[in-house]
């Protein structure tokens, strides 16, 4: 049996990996600035945490949720402290998408209405209703297509308000900053009216946080950097360093009740560990703090490289855009240069999502090799 043919891959790899570095079979190592899409948090093998998932996996890694799990409930109580979030409720399940789709239908049963207002360039998952709320047609299925969605530009509220006004949308649905579309984000003053906007339509207002969430930004959620609220938070990525780990964080207005959601993996002893270790070490390493300062140091480095149309973004969900198609500069940077660095729907953009333990030397690094790497595409 071959493998569905549907990734092209780049002809690397990867045996080991250490912090901020990544190993390949023939003993080159790579600067990881990409993190696999956000997911390493803490870094790639990260001693506490492989320790928290070895020791567990010793004992049990799996069974039902039809049973007691205390460490879904440390994972709860650890993850309401470390975001401020004390007084939401957790639902546990296995990935960004996953989590989505429960929010998308929690919001749904909620409030009995069906149409989602989204945003341009907005990515929420490959799942059924994820993806119709995901702005690309390339992805959406006929059979997903069936979802009433309405997609909005970002920052304009008098259209978002036009729609909520009609009365049939359910939820808005929102990342906290825009990953695969480009790093772009909502103003403070959208997010605020936004969430005003919500509240008087009896909307539900869900913030993905899927790949912004968890310290990247350099608050623990990108949305508290505007002063709100959310009725539901979608998270994952960095939420498990790597294992597949997702959830919903709930806010007090929803009232559970049996079979309102359900998953199989979702909430697994060995899925809590890892999630209870990513939170451990954030905390232990002051990694948020690392982050604002990595940002920072970030923002005066780069201004020594030409050429450069903007930075976008917070923290370390970063964005560096020209103006000329990157595809072949971020190959060179790979290939040559041995740094991983991501891609974007904005084809003029470099994606930077380094593990939070990333250093101010590492940055160092990344800006020599780019400039080098810009001179030499002159040549």
């Amino acid at each position: 049996m071959n493998l569905f043919n549907v990734y092209p891959l780049y002809d690397i790899t990867p045996v080991k990996a250490v912090d901020c570095t990544i190993i390949d079979d023939k003993g080159v190592e790579y600067l990881d600035l990409y993190s696999g899409h956000g997911v390493i948090s803490i870094g790639h093998t990260q001693p506490d945490y492989v320790a928290k998932l070895k020791n567990q996996i010793d004992n049990l890694g799996f069974y039902s949720n039809a049973i007691q799990n205390p460490l879904q409930v440390e994972l709860a109580q650890k993850l309401g402290k470390l975001s401020g979030l004390e007084d939401y409720e957790l639902f546990l399940c296995s990935s960004g998408a996953e989590a989505n789709e429960n929010a998308l239908k929690l919001a749904s049963f909620h409030n009995g209405k069906s149409r989602v207002v989204a945003f341009d360039n907005s990515f929420h998952g490959r799942t059924s209703a994820a993806v119709a709320v995901t702005d690309n047609k390339k992805i959406v299925a006929p059979i997903n297509a069936q979802q009433e969605v309405t997609f909005l530009p970002l920052n304009q509220i008098e259209l978002v308000e036009a729609e909520l006004a009609k009365g049939d949308v359910t939820a808005v649905i929102i990342e906290g900053i825009q990953g695969v579309g480009g790093l772009d984000q909502g103003t403070t003053e959208f997010f605020q009216a936004l969430e005003k906007a919500c509240k008087k339509h009896d909307v539900v207002l869900i913030l993905d946080e899927v790949q912004s969430g968890y310290g990247r930004s350099g608050k623990f959620f990108a949305f508290q950097h505007h002063g709100i609220n959310a009725d539901i938070i979608s998270v994952a990525k960095g939420m498990g360093n790597g294992f597949p780990v997702g959830a919903i964080l709930i806010s007090p207005k929803f009232e559970a009740s049996f079979g309102l959601l359900g998953t199989t993996f979702g909430g697994s002893h060995l899925s809590c560990a890892a999630g209870i270790a990513v939170l451990d070490v954030i905390e232990k390493l002051d990694l948020q703090k690392n982050v604002n300062e990595v940002y920072e140091y970030f923002l005066e480095k780069i201004k020594e490289v030409e050429g450069i149309k903007q930075v976008k973004g917070k923290g370390l969900m970063l964005g560096v855009e020209f103006d000329f198609d990157v595809a072949t500069l971020r190959k060179k940077l790979i290939i040559e240069k041995h740094i991983f660095t991501g891609s974007a729907n904005n084809k003029n953009l470099l994606r930077i999502l380094p593990p939070l333990t990333v250093k101010k030397a590492d940055i160092d690094t990344f800006v020599k090799a780019l400039k080098e790497s810009l001179e030499e595409l002159k040549n």
